[in-house]
C-alpha cells in the first residue's frame, strides 16, 4: 500500500510523555510542599487514568480532566487544594517537557521530503503546539488536529470525520493512523476506515476485538511500511 497522508499521535509516539510527565509531577508536588513518593504517583496515575478514560468514552468533559484530577488526587489523601491552581502550575511545567521517542525527529525529516504528516492527539492545542516547536518537529507537520479544538476526541468517529474533512485532496486509500494506543489510535482507524499502525514498544497484549493493520516495536520499522528508502 502506498501511503501519502501520515496521522501521527503525539504522546508516547513521537513524544516520551512518560518522561515528560513524571518530571513535571516531581517539580509540581515538591513545588506545593508534598514529596512525589512512589504511592503518590500510583494515586495521582489511577484517578489521571480513570478521568482520560472517562473522557475517550465520551462521559465526561475535558475541563472536568483538568480541573479536578489534582484536587481528587489530593482528597484520597486527606487534602484540599485548589485544582485548577495546580493544573495551571502543571500544564507550564508540561508544556516546557519535549523529550523525544528515540528516531522521531529524523523520521519526521526524512518522511516530510515524501508524505504529508499531520499530528491527531487527544491532548491540550496550546500545550502540543508548544512541545512540538520545542522538540524541532512543528516544521514537518501540515496541520494538528487536538480534541480540544475539534470537539470530539479520539477514538470518536466524529474526530477522524473532522480530521478527513478538513485536509485537502485526502483519499483515505492513502492515509495511515501512527499511535501508540489500541484504544484510540487504532479503534479510531477502524471506526472510520482508516488503515493503521499500532507501536506495540512495551510488549501489551494484542486485543481480539481491535486488530490493527501493522504491527511496529520502533519507530524506525515505519521506513518500510512508508517506502521510505
Amino acid at each position: 500500500m502506498s501511503y501519502k497522508i501520515l496521522l501521527f499521535d503525539l504522546d508516547d509516539t513521537l513524544l516520551d510523555f512518560g518522561a515528560n510527565e513524571i518530571d513535571s509531577l516531581n517539580k509540581l508536588f515538591h513545588h506545593n510542599g508534598y514529596a512525589f513518593t512512589d504511592e503518590l504517583f500510583r494515586v495521582y496515575n489511577s484517578v489521571n487514568k480513570q478521568l482520560w478514560t472517562d473522557y475517550e468514552n465520551g462521559n465526561i468533559a475535558l475541563d472536568e480532566i483538568l480541573n479536578s484530577r489534582f484536587s481528587e488526587t489530593l482528597l484520597k489523601l486527606g487534602k484540599t487544594v485548589d485544582g485548577m491552581k495546580w493544573e495551571n502550575q502543571y500544564r507550564e511545567l508540561l508544556g516546557n517537557g519535549y523529550q523525544l521517542i528515540e528516531g522521531a525527529l529524523e523520521l519526521c525529516q526524512s518522511l516530510s521530503v515524501s508524505h504529508r504528516l499531520f499530528v491527531i492527539t487527544n491532548g491540550i492545542t496550546k500545550t502540543q503546539i508548544k512541545r512540538l516547536k520545542q522538540a524541532g518537529l512543528y516544521e514537518f507537520f501540515e496541520d494538528i488536529f487536538d480534541s480540544q479544538s475539534i470537539g470530539f476526541q479520539k477514538p470518536s468517529k466524529e474526530f477522524f470525520d473532522y480530521v478527513m474533512g478538513h485536509i485537502k485532496d485526502f483519499k483515505i486509500g492513502e492515509a495511515l493512523i501512527i499511535g501508540d494506543s489500541l484504544n484510540t489510535d487504532i479503534k479510531g482507524g477502524l471506526l472510520s476506515g482508516i488503515d493503521n499502525c499500532w507501536i506495540n514498544r512495551k510488549s501489551q497484549k494484542h486485543s481480539a476485538d481491535i486488530q490493527s493493520t501493522y504491527t511496529i516495536t520502533s519507530l524506525a520499522e515505519l521506513c518500510d511500511i512508508c517506502d521510505l528508502i
